[in-house]
């Protein structure tokens, strides 16, 4: 597992592009891109950023649409609102392919009451996203997110028992406790299908910190994903008022970089 870190991190005081450079001046050389607006998906922009990641020896582990904007509106009764979110979708996994990432990070729908689901809708929906995703080599990797379905483990047994295609995850540590779910018992129920990691942490105070500035046991946390197979990688994905210098980063860098190393000693022994 490499430790790379998300471009949302440094969101909205740099230009993505900015960003991009800033994460490989932290000597990362994996990232997240979080696409921040419509514009930042044409072919042009995308073939320009994918120039820059190349030229600072980084590479797109995964890309983030700005979900909050479209995503839920992809299960909308209304059939034009939701072809629309589709195509913007799609749009979305081109950026993916060009930018050599396989993985989309998907919120998805808001919470709302199960009974309250059309739920054949939100099946085959789920499926046309699919096909559109698979045209481009890209696996939609579902997010715990505490606002969203996909934090409900109910939810997430009901699709993978009854999903026509299959279904990958993207697990949030700080999602998971907003959710009041332990980490752990997400693992337990999405197992071999995480291709995703979005490491943060937390305190009594606070519900996202980087890495090894509050509580959480990342070695317990990585240690249950070795034990379900996890092959990805570890992506620092926190808000830009949870650091306040560069040298704080590259210290939590350097923190999961050992716990990995920590839980693969323990592994082979």
């Amino acid at each position: 597992m490499k430790i790379g870190m998300s471009s949302a991190c440094f969101y909205p005081n740099l230009l993505l592009e900015d960003q991009i450079k800033k994460i490989s001046n932290l000597s990362f050389d994996i990232c997240e891109v979080f696409i921040n607006t419509l514009s930042e998906t044409k072919e042009d922009f995308v073939k320009r950023l994918n120039e820059i990641a190349i030229e600072n020896n980084l590479k797109v582990n995964s890309i983030h649409g700005f979900s909050s904007w479209f995503e839920p509106y992809l299960f909308d009764p209304y059939k034009r609102r939701r072809e629309d979110m589709l195509d913007y979708f799609k749009s979305l996994c081109k950026a993916s392919k060009i930018l050599g990432s396989n993985i989309y990070t998907f919120h998805g729908m808001r919470l709302t009451e199960f009974e309250n689901l059309n739920i054949n809708l939100v099946m085959d929906v789920m499926e046309e996203m699919y096909y559109i995703a698979g045209e481009n080599d890209v696996k939609i990797a579902m997010e715990n997110v505490s606002w969203a379905m996909s934090s409900k483990i109910s939810y997430l047994e009901y699709l993978l028992e009854n999903s026509k295609v299959p279904l990958y995850f993207t697990l949030d540590v700080k999602q998971a406790y907003r959710a009041n779910v332990n980490p752990l018992d997400y693992i337990s129920i999405m197992k071999d299908r995480i291709i995703n990691l979005h490491l943060n942490d937390r305190d009594d105070e606070n519900s996202c910190l980087l890495p090894g500035v509050g509580k959480v046991d990342f070695h317990e946390i990585l240690k249950e994903l070795k034990k379900v197979g996890y092959k990805g990688n570890g992506i620092i994905e926190v808000y830009n008022d949870n650091f306040k210098t560069d040298e704080e980063v590259i210290i939590s860098k350097k923190y999961m970089e050992s716990i990995v190393k920590m839980v693969n000693r323990r592994v082979i022994e």
